[in-house]
């Protein structure tokens, strides 16, 4: 066998997967058919768990946060304002940072840990049987074949991976609207200096980072202290037919004061660049019928499409990848529990499913029309209320994911979120995000005793153990069993556990990361 994994694709997904893969021990080849990086802006930051999460892997520093993850103060639903500052426990992380520096930093973290990658190679066919998968590839020097146990398409949205294996993608296209966004400069008395929004002559003072919604259309400015001021307009009732010349920034200003009914001054922008300029016409939403064929997954785009408002697509994407990334290991390994890679179709599709819903909702919400107009004044009353706040902050963030539970009785912690904990292990305080870095299972015994820190002595090849106290706060439970992605696998509140904990705790081991590796050796000496 050439390969273990092989992943079609080295944007921020394929390469999230794998860095997982090689913390797991599995050193994926990556192709990826452009020869270089694309320049041009896309996403333009990680917003919800994902930020958190990339804390966990010792990455947020090096994509530039400050410090540790903070909350924000502040986001948008369909263009509508959230004061998330009103939430004693605000879940909603943002991180601004470019794609093309997300994805740097990821392919440096893949290269470090021994992952390869080969640009200009594309994928061109495959065919597997029940050992393999064999990818045709295209690459500057002709066509070649490899072999490789699995196979993970993470090649957006128009995924050869999925074309060629036959996996559908219904969903619904639009091509009712026009959207344009360019870099560009904006004479500096129009910049508030209280708000920092940007104070529009004729029409007043639009904020920052908000889609701003007119009966004509919407409109965004965009600071982005990296990358440069962005200006972006949406527009609904279009022909549906692209426009074949190029984008100008004179379109733009035109767009401008359709949506607003003024002018606003738009200058070139400045400093070397690469510069947006764009326009969009249309748009999909589509989810995969299946997350799997065989030993061809999907993640990323390649398995779901949808509107970019409120920006929950590396979200979306970088969490599938950390999910399955583990479990295939675990296949690879020879470990794996039966049903164990099936379960990343079962707790991530149901998540795409809920982001397409958001994203749909939001986008109706900045349609025009006068019955538009009443929704949104019915949603800002509801705004008005912190528990609407924090369902819609959950939502965004993903922070209401609850995986399925192998008991009905589990604790209330089990699939969700392991919390963010500060704990004292003998040696000073040290964070759970420290403790996760090499994406390993961890077994947290925060009980009087250490009760539970020998039970998991069959898996030493594959759980860490850690026994500490928690400090600044009480402990949400007195045991986590926490999986490489995050999520609880187990939890028990009992501080002096006993045998009904404790074979919980085996059954869970067992179900989620193998048998012991004493079973697993006397099996295969009974082969």
């Amino acid at each position: 066998m050439s390969h273990d994994v092989v992943i079609a694709g080295a944007g921020p997904t394929g390469l999230m997967l794998a860095c997982e893969l090689s913390l797991a021990g599995v050193r994926p080849l990556v192709l990826e058919a452009l020869p270089e990086r694309p320049a041009d802006r896309r996403a333009n930051g990680l917003v919800g768990q994902v930020v958190r999460m990339v804390d966990r892997r010792g990455l947020y520093g090096r994509l530039g946060g400050p410090g540790r993850p903070q909350p924000a103060p502040r986001y948008m639903f369909g263009g509508l304002p959230l004061d998330l500052s009103v939430l004693p426990d605000n879940p909603l992380y943002v991180l601004p940072v470019p794609q093309r520096r997300i994805e740097e930093v990821l392919e440096e973290r893949a290269v470090e840990l021994g992952a390869q990658i080969r640009r200009g190679h594309r994928l061109t066919g495959l065919t597997q049987d029940a050992d393999a998968v064999t990818a045709e590839v295209t690459g500057p020097d002709g066509g070649y074949e490899l072999r490789t146990r699995y196979l993970v398409g993470a090649d957006g949205g128009h995924s050869a991976t999925r074309g060629l294996t036959g996996i559908g993608f219904p969903g619904v296209s639009r091509d009712h609207t026009v959207s344009r966004s360019a870099h560009v400069t904006v004479p500096a008395e129009l910049v508030d200096p209280v708000t920092g929004g940007l104070d529009v002559p004729g029409y007043g003072v639009i904020p920052p980072f908000l889609h701003h919604r007119t009966e004509s259309g919407v409109f965004v400015y965009a600071p982005f202290p990296a990358t440069g001021t962005a200006v972006t307009t949406m527009e609904w009732d279009a022909s549906g037919d692209p426009d074949p010349a190029p984008p100008t920034l004179e379109e733009l200003r035109a767009a401008v004061r359709r949506v607003l009914g003024v002018d606003l001054p738009l200058h070139p922008p400045t400093g070397a660049g690469p510069h947006l300029l764009r326009r969009l016409t249309g748009g999909n939403t589509r989810l995969a019928d299946r997350y799997r064929d065989g030993r061809v997954l999907l993640v990323g785009d390649a398995a779901h499409v949808h509107s970019a408002v409120g920006g929950p697509g590396l979200n979306l994407g970088l969490q599938d990848a950390i999910n399955v990334g583990w479990k295939l290991a675990a296949e690879v390994h020879g470990w794996a529990a039966p049903g164990l890679l099936d379960s990343y179709e079962a707790e991530r599709r149901p998540v795409a499913q809920r982001v397409v819903m958001h994203s749909q909702a939001q986008s109706a919400l900045l349609a025009p029309g006068s019955e538009v107009t009443a929704l949104r004044e019915l949603m800002a009353e509801l705004l008005r209320e912190p528990g609407n706040v924090a369902r819609l902050a959950d939502l965004l963030a993903a922070a209401d994911v609850r995986y399925p539970t192998t008991t009905p009785e589990a604790h209330e912690l089990a699939g969700r979120w392991a919390p963010d904990l500060v704990l004292d292990t003998g040696a000073g305080p040290v964070r759970l995000a420290e403790l996760t870095r090499g994406a390993r299972p961890l077994l947290l015994d925060l009980t009087d005793d250490a009760a539970l820190s020998g039970v998991p002595a069959g898996w030493a090849d594959r759980v860490d153990v850690v026994a500490a106290r928690a400090v600044g706060a009480p402990a949400p439970a007195r045991a986590l069993l926490v999986r490489p992605d995050g999520y609880v696998a187990w939890a028990t509140g009992s501080a002096r556990p006993g045998e009904p904990e404790r074979a919980a705790l085996r059954t869970a081991l067992t179900t989620w990361f193998g048998c012991p590796a004493t079973d697993r050796a006397q099996a295969g000496s009974a082969l």
